[in-house]
Order: structure tokens, then sequence, then C-alpha cells
């Protein structure tokens, strides 16, 4: 296997308030093959079913990128449907772990969010940025749709304001934007300044009855029962997209600009 799809890596530690900290990275942007999907899926679910925490914190490693969304390396390699819907599956896996945590997931954008990084900013409960943590759901470039991220990000930033971002699929709307549409809660200066208001914040979410917070989880994510069935079904659609000639091409001249 290539090595750039099984490079990258998902780091966890819980401190003494039980605040649990979950961090994934990828050398190509921190873009997400399917194996580090699945891994972070995997992990969002176990932590957040841990006895000792009481807050997660969803972030990646580096200071530019939060997340590139997709690898075009894994996405060239695809072969037929049944890969493609496996590969799409990978981020409705992350969406719905987080989804179906009973624990509140707090996001850390240090940088830009693109594609898929868009959803996983969006699956989180309350989002922190920087003002350079810019958005792009860039998928119609490259011959597909962002349709598996689409109901989280809608969900978040509503149906105008995601169609915005769908259909302008070349361009990033600034960190004010995506705080002014609800999909961060805070935009701060700095890393310096973002570490320090996560953490805050985690703190004081810790400080609270847990039980008070699952319930609460449960009551902002109502109506999403069946995003089981629904992402899958929108993995499908991407998953045969990207066999089109359309498709191939335009992801071979994204790689080669």
């Amino acid at each position: 296997m290539n090595d750039i799809l099984t490079a990258g890596k998902v780091e966890t530690s819980t401190d003494a308030q039980g605040v649990a900290t979950i961090s994934f990275f990828h050398p190509s942007h921190n873009s997400l093959p399917g194996v580090l999907l699945t891994e972070l899926a995997e992990t969002i679910t176990r932590v957040g079913q841990e006895a000792a925490t009481k807050v997660i914190i969803l972030r990646s490693e580096g200071e530019k990128t939060f997340c590139a969304g997709a690898s075009f390396d894994e996405l060239m390699a695809v072969e037929d449907e049944s890969q493609g819907l496996a590969f799409f599956s990978g981020f409705a896996k992350v969406i719905n772990a987080c989804r179906t945590s009973p624990r509140i997931i707090i996001g850390r954008v240090q940088g830009k969010a693109i594609g898929g990084g868009v959803g996983v900013a969006a699956a989180t409960d309350y989002c922190f940025a920087t003002s350079q943590a810019s958005v792009k759901l860039s998928e119609l470039v490259v011959g597909i749709g962002p349709f598996v991220v689409g109901p989280v990000v809608e969900r978040k930033i509503g149906t105008a304001a995601y169609g915005q971002l769908a259909l302008d699929a070349g361009e990033f709307r600034s960190a004010a934007w995506a705080q002014e549409k609800g999909l961060y809660a805070t935009v701060v200066d700095s890393i310096a300044d973002l570490d320090a208001a996560v953490a805050a914040f985690a703190a004081k979410l810790a400080a609270y009855n847990p039980e008070a917070l699952t319930e609460l989880k449960q009551v902002l994510w109502a109506g999403t029962g069946h995003w089981d069935t629904l992402l899958t079904e929108r993995a499908a659609i991407s998953g045969r997209l990207v066999l089109s000639d359309f498709t191939r091409q335009a992801i071979r001249k994204f790689k080669a600009s």
C-alpha cells in the first residue's frame, strides 16, 4: 500500500479533570485517508465511552491546516463503487461517532478546513477557531460533491449558507463568515489564544453534571437518528461519481496544480 495512505496518527490523552484530547495528524496537510478516518472514528467512540472522560477536545496537529479533507492519492486509487463507498463512508463514520458520543465534543480549528475537514468541524458540539481558519467545500471542483458532510454542515449553518459553500467550490470563506453562520462559536486571533480559550471552556464543562451534559447532547442532536443510513447513501453517491472520467481528469489536474 502507498506509504502516504498508511501515514498519519491519532493520539489521545486525558487529564485529571476528565478532559480528553483526541489529536490527528497526516503529513499531507492533515488530509484523511480511509485508515486514519476509521481509527479516528473508533477513537472518538472509545474515548467517549470511558468513565474517566467528561468532555472531549478534537484537534489536529500543526499550525496551518486543520484538515484538508479527503486524500487525493486514495481517491485516485478507487477502482470500483464498493471501494468508493468504503472510502467516503470513512467521513460518515467520524461524523456519526461525534454525533453518537455521549460526551460534548469541543472543536479546535487552528487553520483552514477544506472539504471533509469542514464536516469534521461541524460535527463538534462547540467549535473554537483562529482567524486563519477559513473554510471551503471544494468537492465540485474535482467532480464530486459535499454529499457525506452535507447533513452535518447544513445542520450547523443552514441550507442557504451550505448551498453557498457547496456551489462556490473554488473559494474560501473567512473564519468570520463561518462564525456568523454558526460553524464557529468563537474566533480568536492566535493559536495561543485558541488553546487558552479551549482549555478554559473544557475545564468549565468538565465541572458540570456529566448526566446533564449527556442529556443536552441528545437534545442538540435530535432528529439525526437516521444518519447511519443517510450518510451511507450519500457516501454511495460520491463513491459512484469518483469513478467518472470527469472526476478522474479533474483530480489529476488538481494534483498537478
